[in-house]
């Protein structure tokens, strides 16, 4: 998410911190880069002028003149400007209504509408605890209103029965009906989109509107489309009363065009982002989180939010008495492989840590990929439960077995018993310690999470890593130890 606009602005940026001193000079010449650099992202040309002139009024000023550091300080000027271009303050889904709320999706078509209002009536259910009917008003997209179905059954969300012959305003109409009467506390209504923007879709749209007065009427557009976005949204705001924006695909969007020009240019906020296929992938927008990834600052909290979120607590705390006797055999890494796969996989954990960034070649070299821990998983699932209780069972002819049945090699298997015996010993020294992180292994009660991160920066990683992330390396770059030459259980770079 937002690699490209992340590599060149952290570059620019970084020429400015190795300088003492800085000049008006110094600061012009790095605004005309961060102009070229935002234009190449697709953001808007009104977006990218307002941008840069404020910024380059602020670093002029007395305040980074004086300053111990004046290029951490425009640093800190260009994050605060990009949060003020994103939106400022982060702003979820309101509930604040009468139920049944009813919410409307309106897009264009193959932007993700239905898939996002499954994703939304899952999020609803599971965080929210509220009761919610879906109802596809898309009469026209062949078997539209049997995928919305389908989808509801695998999030376990209700969907309004299908009637053959009903248009848009009929359904409407019966949505309303049933979750009045149902008792729901949420109703979502899916709209039809069209491959273009014309009349006939836009007063299908605002008739829905007149109809079920939603509370919430949310434009689901596709992030990869970049300043074609923006314009769907000037023209749809023109005929609905846009409350939000859902932007879809920003985990394959490495411009983020559309996220930075969307906010300025029509002035709706966006709510949520969709970062993956899967039903769960979808994420509260917080524009200060955004930007602190766009410089490469990471962003710890939303990791931490994620862990909390996916980590299955009677689990953990099973593994956390294991440890605390120090019995954390190879069933317990496999548990831990899948929570790292739940929080996004090793490439989504480390994209959410300070400094990452900086080192994105050196992990690319070392091909930290899901398919290494897809191939651990192998690995432990080809062992007899006696093997994965007890590793040192694994002699020479049990490793050819295993390597057999799992597609792998014996260097493999090594490779994840050096790596459990490295997380066995440092977790069973995390068990020993007090505080925060060691509770996780059985050491003691944890504080609670402060509201706020400290003004001084973020706090370093601590050796034990998060929950369902304690096979993370200690050595991650800003930490003691600099980057690690080889993360354990994973192969090292080869050499060009």
């Amino acid at each position: 998410m937002f690699e490209t606009l992340s590599e060149r602005l952290s570059g620019i940026l970084d020429k400015l911190t190795r300088r003492g001193a800085l000049s008006e000079a110094d600061v012009a010449e790095a605004m005309r880069e961060v102009r070229r650099a935002l234009l190449e992202a697709d953001v808007a040309l009104d977006v990218v002028r307002d941008f840069t002139e404020r910024v380059k009024e602020k670093a002029v000023g007395q305040d980074v003149v004086r300053a111990i550091a004046p290029g951490q300080m425009v640093i800190k000027i260009v994050h605060d400007e990009l949060v003020r271009t994103l939106g400022s303050d982060a702003q979820g889904i309101d509930l604040a209504a009468t139920p049944p709320v009813t919410m409307m999706l309106v897009g264009l078509q193959g932007s993700g509408k239905t898939t996002t209002t499954a994703k939304l009536a899952k999020r609803l259910k599971a965080r929210d605890k509220q009761k919610v009917l879906m109802a596809s008003l898309d009469t026209r997209r062949p078997a539209a209103q049997e995928q919305l179905r389908v989808l509801g059954e695998q999030t376990g969300v209700a969907t309004l029965p299908i009637i053959a012959g009903e248009n848009p305003a009929q359904i409407t109409e019966r949505a309303i009906k049933a979750a009045k009467t149902g008792g729901y506390d949420v109703l979502l209504l899916d709209t039809a989109g069209r491959t273009h923007i014309d009349e006939e879709l836009m007063a299908e749209v605002a008739a829905v509107e007149t109809i079920a007065q939603p509370h919430e009427t949310l434009l689901v557009a596709d992030a990869l489309t970049g300043q074609d976005a923006v314009n769907l949204a000037r023209n749809f705001d023109e005929r609905v009363a846009l409350t939000g924006i859902v932007l879809t695909r920003v985990d394959g969007d490495g411009r983020g065009g559309a996220a930075l020009s969307m906010r300025a240019v029509t002035g709706k906020p966006i709510k949520l982002i969709g970062v993956g296929e899967k039903l769960d992938a979808l994420e509260e927008f917080h524009p200060e989180r955004i930007a602190g990834r766009i410089l490469g600052m990471g962003d710890v909290v939303g990791l931490v939010e994620k862990a909390i979120e996916t980590v299955e607590i009677d689990k953990a705390q099973k593994i956390a008495a294991k440890v605390k006797k120090g019995a954390f055999d190879l069933e317990d890494l496999a548990e831990q492989l899948k929570q790292m796969q739940k929080l996004g996989g090793m490439g989504g954990v480390l994209n959410m840590l300070p400094g990452i960034g900086k080192v994105k070649k050196q992990l690319d070299a070392a091909n930290l990929d899901d398919r290494i821990l897809k191939r651990q998983q192998a690995i432990i699932g080809s062992l007899t439960r006696a093997e994965r209780k007890n590793p040192k069972l694994l002699n020479a002819s049990r490793k050819k077995r295993v390597a057999s049945g799992s597609g792998t090699s014996v260097q493999d298997i090594n490779k994840l018993v050096k790596m459990h015996r490295q997380m066995a010993d440092m977790m069973k020294s995390m068990g020993k310690k007090r505080g925060m992180f060691s509770s996780l292994f059985g050491g003691g009660p944890a504080p609670e999470m402060p509201a706020e991160l400290p003004s001084g920066g973020l706090p370093p990683m601590p050796p034990g890593g998060f929950p369902g992330l304690s096979g993370l390396p200690p050595g991650l770059p800003g930490l003691p130890g600099g980057l690690p030459r080889g993360l354990p259980g994973l192969p090292k770079a080869k050499k060009r």
